[in-house]
């Protein structure tokens, strides 16, 4: 069974930084490319970062580029989203995914 468990979440001032991580499991995340969204209240889901199974590519969104990092350790099977100064609009609900799966997300509050 596919599984994806996001953590890290919190609240946090404008400026601020988070790491999130994304616990995978029930297939092989090394073979895997894995994307992380964000869904805010009345938006669709929103995709932020992705990056392939070797690392070698990485791919932002304009509105989180230089600011968000996405990174892995398959060794861990643990993907990766640190997100560094935040701004209120980056709020949301995070999520890893991994082909159609994702797990039930994280919580950013990003709040003076």
């Amino acid at each position: 069974e596919v599984q994806l468990v996001e953590s890290g979440g919190g609240l946090v001032q404008p400026g601020g930084s988070l790491r999130l991580s994304c616990l995978a499991s029930g297939f092989t995340l090394r073979h895997s490319s894995i994307t992380w969204h964000r869904q805010t209240p009345g938006k669709e889901l929103e995709w932020v970062a992705g990056i392939t199974p070797d690392s070698f590519n990485k791919y932002y969104s304009e509105s989180v580029e230089g600011r968000f990092t996405i990174s892995r350790d398959n060794a861990k099977n643990t993907a990766y989203l640190q997100l560094d100064s935040l701004k209120t609009e980056d709020k949301g609900i995070y999520y890893c995914k991994y082909d159609q799966y994702k797990g039930q997300g994280t919580q950013v509050t990003v709040s003076s």
